[in-house]
């Protein structure tokens, strides 16, 4: 864009020059030439346009593996995270299930506890029980002798 439009400003000078200049001077070559511009080749313009295909192809498939590459990396984060999640979920089932265990283990031993209490209690009355028959006998016993011995 600069070269187009310092070519426009210099043009006007250019053609005074090349005017004022015989045309077999080596002042007129020098002039004429840097200012022309050099025509390519059909061959190089097509090269050029290759070349161009091929950085724009070459940047596409890099865009692409990237794309790819980042999606395959959040796909298995996210994997990660799921596999993560339920390990975490079977851990609380298990820890739940356990916890359950210990609360009907910790409730049966209560409940022994009390039955065991309750038969000691029984068997207590009941030697209370016959511990006052005997005693009753005995008065009884120790009356009837009295009696006698009367």
């Amino acid at each position: 864009m600069l070269n187009r439009s310092l070519t426009l400003k210099l043009l006007p000078l250019v053609i005074v020059l090349a005017e004022a200049l015989p045309m077999n001077s080596p002042a007129y070559g020098q002039i004429i030439r840097p200012i022309s511009p050099q025509p390519e080749s059909f061959q190089e313009r097509m090269r050029q346009q290759q070349e161009e295909r091929t950085q724009q192809t070459q940047e596409q498939l890099k865009e692409t593996w990237l794309r790819q590459n980042l999606q395959q990396q959040q796909q298995q984060q996210q994997d990660f995270t799921r596999q993560r999640q339920e390990l975490i979920r079977q851990q609380q089932f298990r820890l739940q299930q356990q916890e359950t265990r210990l609360q009907q283990q910790q409730f049966t031993r209560q409940q022994q506890l009390r039955i065991q209490d309750q038969q000691l209690r029984q068997d207590q009355q009941i030697r209370q029980q016959q511990q006052f028959r005997l005693q009753e006998q005995i008065r009884q016993q120790e009356l009837r002798q009295q009696k006698e011995n009367l």
